[in-house]
């Protein structure tokens, strides 16, 4: 009888088969039986510790107790059904129809039922009414960007009009005749869905995306205080926006003017609106961002004619603010689903939370998140000081400042941050029905949207060189770190040798103003973190954070003139 062979009557078996195929249907086995969790988000109030630090720390009690109870209720719909509408907005984006059944031009866009949902809880959680209500004082905006920050994540990417429509409603507060206020302020700001309107900002011509002094569009005067606008629009988000801000030439004038329109007429038609086409892009698929023709689209100026780009500098501070506040929102969205994921993922017979490295990866993302947080809505205080006549100079200057940096820096942080996110979900990071693939699609139009990371950077060097605001930086940082609580010594130490390597920094080189901008936007955060963890001696993320913090660079070296010649050399790819 030959080895590993048995008899039974004339059939003969081999061990080392039985053997196999039993290894094989118990492997089959577990396969068909092994289901892997996703992640799963609970209340993301309830959850989120540092929200809920932040605002017991620097917001009065009475503020603090009142206005609880609706970000709890907001958490909720975050995880529930915002969730659900985002998710219908996405898997059905909008389509142009560009002519009816008889042949009429129509230009219609169709959005998603979940879409319109979206717009309606927008109003109903008073996102932006908040910040004009003024029920919590300078506190408003601190309420208010706690509120869009909840939103945002769930939201689809309807944060952007909402961005917009705040914007809007800022300039025309301020800016406006008494008729044009009355009639748009109430409706910008307004909680009930039927009478809310959302707002454009159309300044994106052919010419260019950030330079505007190549804009085309023309304004014809026509009567008193109307004019009638000809040009095309190139990138214009949010298109079915109730009104729009715009950026257009007199005839007879030079220089650029701020117009005020509504996008339809009385009648329902569009007001003089052709829609070209919609946008194909990478992200924000559920938004509609489409290319329009004004073709004697009836229009109203908005202050003094030859002033437009400056009268709309106030519009572009609030949607930087919101983009820095969406940047942190995606960051802490993306850090949620991840650290579930890893305790219900086991690799190598161990839940992912319980791998060093593992650990190490996700409190680094925690890390520069906590440090964003903390930039961002310490701005949502100096705002809502300078909005309710509370704020010093320093508190502008510092406003003016940061405002440019949080928002470059910030969004740099978020598409890092949520590469990273997508790849610790290995395999299923990069599968579209699991839905984490459009965290990372999302958070690179967060770099671009409201001046990319360049234009802003020359816009702080701007800054710094045409006021105090670069020592006043320095004197609030040094403010912020001069504690003495023994655990922070070292954090404290790093940030005043990172402040040291910024006075160095050349102030007037263009080559320098993205380190410049860069290392301002990380010694800030890492100040506010020392100052919250020294006063929060208790929490043990805080401490944790600026352990982290201590271990990285936060300002690099300036670039020498034999590096600024060879980049050029290698920008151009010439032999």
């Amino acid at each position: 009888m030959r080895p590993g062979v048995i008899r039974e009557g004339r059939l003969g078996v081999n061990y080392s088969y039985v053997f196999q195929w039993i290894k094989f249907e118990i492997y089959r086995g577990w396969q068909v039986s092994f289901v892997q969790d996703g992640p799963r988000l609970g209340n993301q109030y309830a959850d989120d510790e540092l929200l809920q630090r932040w605002l017991r720390w620097r917001l009065p009690d009475r503020v603090y107790g009142r206005i609880g109870e609706g970000l709890h209720r907001l958490g909720a719909r975050a995880a529930g059904d915002l969730a659900d509408a985002a998710a219908d907005a996405e898997a059905h984006p909008p389509q142009l129809s560009r002519y009816d059944a008889w042949g009429q031009r129509v230009d219609r866009i169709e959005t998603a039922a979940g879409w319109r949902a979206l717009h309606e809880a927008a109003a109903e959680e008073g996102v932006v009414a908040t910040a004009y209500e003024q029920a919590d004082g300078e506190y408003s905006r601190a309420h208010q960007f706690a509120r869009l920050y909840l939103f945002h994540p769930s939201s689809a990417l309807y944060s952007c009009p909402l961005a917009m429509t705040d914007g809007a409603a800022a300039v025309l507060r301020d800016l406006a005749a008494t008729e044009l206020r009355d009639r748009a302020l109430p409706r910008l700001t307004s909680r009930d869905p039927a009478s809310f309107w959302t707002s454009g900002q159309w300044m994106t011509e052919k010419s260019g995306g950030s330079d505007v002094s190549g804009t085309a569009t023309v304004a014809r005067r026509e009567g008193e205080g109307c004019y009638r606008l000809y040009g095309q629009k190139w990138f214009s988000s949010a298109a079915t926006s109730d009104i729009a801000l715009t950026l257009a030439r007199h005839e007879d004038r030079e220089g650029l003017s701020l117009f005020y329109l509504e996008t339809r007429q009385a009648d329902g038609q569009l007001n003089g609106i052709r829609i070209d086409r919609l946008k194909d892009k990478l992200g924000t698929r559920a938004m509609p961002t489409a290319e329009l023709t004004l073709d004697g689209t009836v229009a109203q100026r908005v202050g003094e004619p030859g002033r437009g780009v400056r009268n709309i500098a106030g519009m572009l501070n609030i949607t930087r603010l919101y983009n820095s506040v969406c940047a942190v929102a995606s960051m802490r969205r993306g850090l949620a689903l991840a650290r579930d994921y890893s305790a219900r993922r086991k690799a190598f017979g161990r839940p992912l939370i319980d791998h060093v490295l593992h650990a190490e990866t996700l409190g680094n993302l925690e890390a520069h998140y906590q440090g964003a947080f903390h930039l961002v809505f310490h701005l949502a205080l100096l705002l809502g000081r300078v909005e309710c006549d509370r704020a010093n100079d320093t508190d502008r200057l510092l406003l003016r400042l940061l405002t440019p940096v949080a928002k470059l820096y910030t969004a740099k942080l978020a598409v890092a941050s949520a590469s990273e996110v997508l790849e610790c979900f290995g395999g299923a990071g990069y599968i579209e029905d699991t839905g984490l693939p459009r965290l990372l699609r999302d958070a690179q139009v967060l770099p671009i949207w409201e001046g990319t990371t360049n234009v802003l950077s020359l816009d702080v060097l701007r800054v710094i060189q045409g006021s105090d605001a670069f020592a006043v930086l320095i004197g609030d940082v040094q403010r912020r770190v001069a504690g003495e609580e023994p655990t922070l010594a070292a954090a404290r130490r790093h940030i005043n040798d990172a402040l040291s390597a910024l006075r160095v920094m050349p102030l007037d080189r263009e080559a320098d103003a993205r380190e410049l901008s860069l290392g301002i936007g990380r010694v800030m955060a890492a100040a506010l973190l020392v100052e919250h963890a020294g006063a929060m001696p208790d929490s043990r993320m805080a401490t944790a954070a600026v352990e982290l913090v201590t271990r990285r660079a936060l300002v690099g070296p300036h670039t020498p003139e034999s590096s600024q010649v060879a980049a050029r050399v290698l920008a151009r790819g010439k032999r």
